[in-house]
């Protein structure tokens, strides 16, 4: 499963790196057109769209690395059977929700039928509205994915607060810079 989960892991990060380089690109586009006074009709349009693409992707690989908003702590708190219940019972939720969007997405996409963008009548909004059904499964499998290491986590001892490692990793290195800094 560890295989898996990397190969889905980098996946999602590259579908996000692109997602990123392509807001970047298109939002550099813009300015620089606006600037020089010759506006692009289709840039509001296309950086929302593709602003939210980013957020459907990344959301589904932060799912995947347990970087999403939890409650550790509260959860930490219960004793080891409940807290596999409330593990549990979070990912029944989480892919509960993302099921009913799915399905809701892909009702979405189905009523869109030919309508296309107001600034690019050649693109259609099924094409951009697919992201609500895709990413929603998306989403899905990496909860799948990360529900056993979650279990596990659970029944072994206080789940893993990531965020907390995440910014106590941060503060070390910028403690580090500090202290290297002022011995030169």
């Amino acid at each position: 499963m560890t295989a898996i989960r990397q190969i889905y892991d980098r996946l999602l990060e590259t579908i996000a790196v692109i997602l990123m380089l392509a807001v970047a690109v298109v939002v550099t586009m813009g300015f620089v057109y606006r600037w020089v006074g010759a506006s692009l009709v289709w840039y509001d349009e296309v950086a929302s769209i593709m602003l939210c693409w980013l957020t459907y992707y990344a959301g589904a690989l932060a799912a995947l690395r347990g970087a999403h908003i939890g409650f550790a702590g509260f959860v930490n708190s219960l004793p080891a059977n409940l807290r596999i219940a409330a593990v549990g019972f979070s990912s029944l939720a989480t892919i509960t929700f993302f099921a009913v969007l799915a399905v809701m997405g892909v009702k979405v996409v189905e009523v869109l039928g030919s309508d296309t963008l107001v600034s690019l009548p050649a693109v259609s909004q099924q094409f951009t509205q697919s992201v609500i059904p895709i990413a929603s499964v998306l989403f899905i499998v990496s909860e799948l994915l990360r529900l056993p290491e979650l279990i596990s986590e659970a029944r072994r001892g206080p789940l893993v607060d990531h965020e907390l490692i995440e910014a106590l990793a941060h503060g070390q290195a910028a403690a580090q810079a500090t202290v290297g800094e002022s011995s030169k």
